[in-house]
């Protein structure tokens, strides 16, 4: 598949113009390796390291859609991963916005921070961080990106989050997700369910437990 095939596929399901445009501006071949290049834009996953993955493309777009991100918009992204989706975000919430991204394995911290300076995006910040107990020094946030799967929304994550904010994420077992959309109302999370996923586990305090 191409990045306009896929551009045109969305843009004909309604994709948000905006979304579309964060989209095209970022070379996703830039997140993978080398081998795995001609293969950037085919709407599926793609390891990364460390039994790690960089998303399927119409996934983060879904995710992006339903965030509802906007210029301005303090935001925290649970698992950097490589970089790819906080590239994007950092498009979309501009340069007033600000994105604290976090990931637990170092190697993936070095390479997401190599390529967010690679495209010179200077309003994301990457740490080195138990995602699952969010980033409390720079709460509270507008909107939080859950990008790995884990067994319920992590109540840190939820103090940390505005009121009125949303908060999106697949949560079920190892083998199975279900994406779910919180905005906080009243302290208290409103949930929308929004179908079936499967991500690789959340790392951490309220992650699932290390494999033996």
């Amino acid at each position: 598949m191409t990045k306009q095939e896929l551009l045109s596929f969305w843009q004909s399901s309604g994709m948000d113009e905006r979304i579309l445009h964060a989209f095209a501006e970022i070379p996703r071949e830039l997140f993978v390796s080398v081998q795995l290049q001609p293969h950037a834009y085919d709407d599926v996953p793609l390891p990364t390291i460390r039994k790690q993955s960089i998303s399927q493309p119409t996934t983060i777009m879904l995710m992006l859609q339903t965030i509802d991100l906007q210029p301005g918009e303090k935001v925290l992204e649970v698992g950097a991963g490589a970089g790819y989706q906080a590239s994007i975000i950092s498009k979309l919430i501009g340069p007033q916005g600000i994105l604290i991204t976090l990931e637990v394995i170092p190697e993936l911290v070095q390479i997401a921070k190599h390529n967010l300076q690679t495209l010179q995006l200077t309003n994301v910040n990457v740490y080195e961080a138990d995602g699952s107990e969010g980033f409390p020094t720079e709460a509270p946030f507008d909107k939080i990106i859950i990008t790995a799967a884990c067994p319920t929304i992590p109540q840190p994550i939820i103090d940390q989050l505005n009121e009125n904010g949303i908060v999106i994420a697949p949560v079920g077992d190892l083998r199975s997700q279900t994406m779910v959309k919180g905005t906080k109302v009243n302290g208290h999370l409103e949930l929308e369910f929004l179908g079936p996923f499967v991500f690789v586990p959340m790392k951490g305090k309220y992650g699932f437990k290390e494999e033996p």
